[in-house]
């Protein structure tokens, strides 16, 4: 049997004795056994959930999340200034060996020049596609000349042969870029559009990148135009191009996409944000004469709607030769070709090109590029490139 309760009545019976009642006895019990369990749940591992006559636990502030460090901007390029460009691709060509360099200036500072020499002059003028009927003009000029003048020193035949290939790359035109913005009538800030045209292998988009530098070194501020959308990476190749000078590049989100609503939408970027000039980039292909004449008339068209043209750069290899001469002539039936770009005059390039494409299309070379940096593109000077030529 327990006889836990007999012993709580004993004690009951002696403190009753002693004065104390029954009650008192039980409470003091209760409290001690209380005590006893409470000293029991202190040396207990504590357990995770609270108590319920424990204060409810602050809660902690949520911690933000930290905000992501702020990427570095791109570091910007900063284009060669224009000033001094031909001077460096001079000396290039010099180094190239021309046809129309050093080998003509051998013929000419022969004692006597027989016609086996100019013969050889005339191969040499051919072969360096200055074209029949301008290597006829030059020759009859220096055959007269030295005939007249008898020139035979090194330095007397230079001055000579310089100022006749000086006069047939024709100074007198107008070379200059139209890159001025203007105000329309209600005072709309419209910028200078140039729209940038030709053979795809050319080296069109890179030109368009190329000249976006020049602007830039020159002082103005550039949007460029995507309109290029049939060929893969066009738009990737540009945006970078634009991305290293910190020139914004309107694009298509999908290939395939109108050129002339890129066209128009960036000419009109060009208006709201009231940058100087817009370049617009376009598609180069003649397989189909008819689709690129309506391509390229839709492009015009659209973008006059905000601001037409003032420009119309056609882009030339002046490795192809009496091939790019043929292209020159569909672009400037189709699109009024207002100058020429001409590219990679370097090493086996054929210079005379220039004389030809001016002559038969009525248009100035405004723009020369020599070698593949980012830079090698400056203003065409007539006087220089001859100088290039002459070395």
């Amino acid at each position: 049997m327990n006889e836990l309760p007999w012993i709580e009545i004993i004690s009951a019976v002696v403190v009753l004795a002693g004065g104390g009642g029954l009650a008192g006895v039980l409470v003091a019990r209760r409290r001690r056994r209380t005590q006893d369990q409470d000293d029991a749940a202190t040396t207990a591992e504590p357990t995770t959930a609270p108590s319920a006559t424990a204060e409810p636990a602050t809660a902690e502030p949520a911690t933000e999340p930290e905000a992501a460090a702020p990427q570095a901007a791109p570091v910007l390029e900063r284009p060669a200034p224009t000033a001094g460009r031909l001077v460096r691709l001079r000396d290039r060509l010099a180094r190239s060996g021309s046809p129309l360099g050093a080998r003509l200036l051998s013929v000419l500072s022969r004692d006597s020049l027989t016609e086996n020499d100019w013969d050889e002059i005339e191969e040499e003028l051919l072969l360096a596609d200055v074209g029949a009927g301008p290597t006829t003009e030059l020759l009859d000029a220096l055959r007269t000349k030295v005939r007249v003048l008898g020139v035979r020193e090194p330095a007397a035949v230079r001055d000579l042969l310089r100022s006749e290939l000086v006069t047939l790359l024709q100074p007198e035109l107008d070379r200059t870029l139209r890159t001025e913005p203007t105000t329309a009538e209600d005072g709309t800030h419209l910028p200078a559009v140039t729209l940038v045209v030709g053979v795809n292998g050319t080296g069109k988009t890179t030109t368009v990148g190329k000249l976006a530098r020049v602007l830039v070194a020159d002082g103005r501020s550039v949007v460029l135009g995507a309109a290029d959308t049939f060929r893969a990476a066009a738009a990737d190749q540009l945006t970078t191009w634009g991305n290293r000078v910190g020139v914004e590049t309107v694009r298509s989100d999908r290939e395939g996409a109108d050129p002339a609503s890129v066209a128009f939408e960036a000419v009109a970027r060009g208006r709201d944000e009231k940058t100087d000039v817009v370049l617009v980039d376009t598609a180069g292909r003649l397989q189909n004469k008819a689709g690129l004449m309506d391509e390229l008339g839709k492009i015009v068209r659209v973008a006059s709607k905000v601001a037409a043209p003032s420009e119309v750069l056609l882009v030339l290899d002046a490795t192809t030769g009496q091939n790019g001469l043929s292209q020159a002539r569909v672009f400037a039936e189709v699109a009024g070709v207002t100058g020429i770009v001409l590219t990679k005059l370097d090493g086996t390039a054929k210079g005379g090109i220039v004389v030809q494409v001016q002559r038969e299309l009525g248009v100035p070379v405004k723009l020369i590029g020599l070698g593949e940096g980012p830079d090698d593109l400056a203003p065409f000077d007539v006087e220089e490139f001859v100088d290039g030529i002459l070395g």
